[in-house]
This record gives structure tokens, sequence and C-alpha cells, in this order.
């Protein structure tokens, strides 16, 4: 399961103006017009041709459960990109982003110091050059571990070391066993 990237992703979403097409003919219509085609569509959702046709059509109103969820990922994948991108620059550049997760969280320290892993409940502010990080990240195709170091180093640098006044000496910070991620901008 991609945590953090559907996570990413999740939290760009909620900056959507109008809600996606929620109907399988709508969403369908909207796949073949961005597309150009329904045979471009036939190929990526692995149906064929004329299926999609039938929904164009509205003849197929239900889609079988795991076709409606390749639907709806890829219409929500391509819906509203300049709305996407400004939050998404917005966010880089200005905002920030806003991460909240329940994890157990372990780090690396000197001797002598109390590195031991225990569940916390972080909810932290990381500034606009960390999301612009994942965000870039998540753009050129990072694999969810990088995704999820990025966010560790975050964590960090801002609520561990909070930006140099304190641990300096902390070396790394790392996830384990999340219960609970959630991003927002």
């Amino acid at each position: 399961m991609a945590l953090f990237g559907d996570g990413l992703e999740a939290a760009v979403q909620k900056a959507f103006t109008r809600p996606a097409p929620k109907r399988a003919g709508a969403q369908m219509r909207y796949l073949v017009k961005q597309l150009k085609g329904t045979k471009a569509v036939a190929q990526l959702l692995r149906i064929s041709q004329r299926t999609v046709e039938r929904y164009v059509k509205d003849q197929i109103k239900k889609p079988r459960p795991d076709l409606a969820a390749r639907l709806e990922r890829e219409v929500k994948k391509r819906w509203q990109p300049q709305i996407r991108a400004r939050a998404r620059q917005t966010a880089a550049t200005t905002g920030g982003i806003v991460i909240d997760t329940r994890a157990r969280l372990g780090y690396t320290a000197p001797i002598g110091t109390t590195d031991q892993d225990r569940i916390r409940h972080l909810t932290v502010a990381l500034p606009p050059r960390h999301a612009a990080r994942l965000f870039d990240a998540q753009e050129q195709g990072a694999p969810e571990q990088r995704l999820q170091e990025l966010a560790a180093e975050a964590l960090k640098e801002v609520y561990f070391q909070d930006n140099g006044r304190r641990a300096g000496s902390l070396e790394e910070v790392r996830f384990t066993d999340i219960e609970h991620l959630e991003f927002d901008l």
C-alpha cells in the first residue's frame, strides 16, 4: 500500500473546486475526452473498446468493483490539473504541508541517550522546502520508501531538532509500524 504517495495525492485533491464525476458513464466520458478516444481508454482500463462505448452511451451503468476502482483512480489522477499544480506550488513556496501521523518513530543518536522507538501521535506543520522535496520526489516517481525517508528527515529537522535548537547530535529518524498518516495543505 502506497501510504505516503496516496496521502500526498489526497491532500492535493482537497484543493479541488468541483467534485470529480461519480457515475461510471460520466467518468468514462471524461476519460474519453481527456485521452481523445475510446481505444486509449480501453487500453488504460484493460477492458474492450466496445465496453467503453457502452459506458459512454449509458448502456452499462454499474461497473465491476475492480473496474470501478480503476476508473475512479484514473479520473481523479487527471481531474483539475491546473488546480492540482497550483496547490502543489503554493505548498512548495509559501504554505508548507501538515503531516498528521500515529506511528512508531525511532531514531539513531549517540550512545548514552534514549533512542528507544515508541508510538507517537504527531501533527507537525512542515515548512515549504520540505513540501517541495516531497512533491518533487513524488512527481519524479520516487518509490514509497524514498517518500517515507523524506518525511522522516522533515520530522527530524522540524520536530525532533526544533530547526537546530535541540538534539543536534541526532543522526537519523525512521518510521516503523505506521497506524495513521495524513497530509494536509
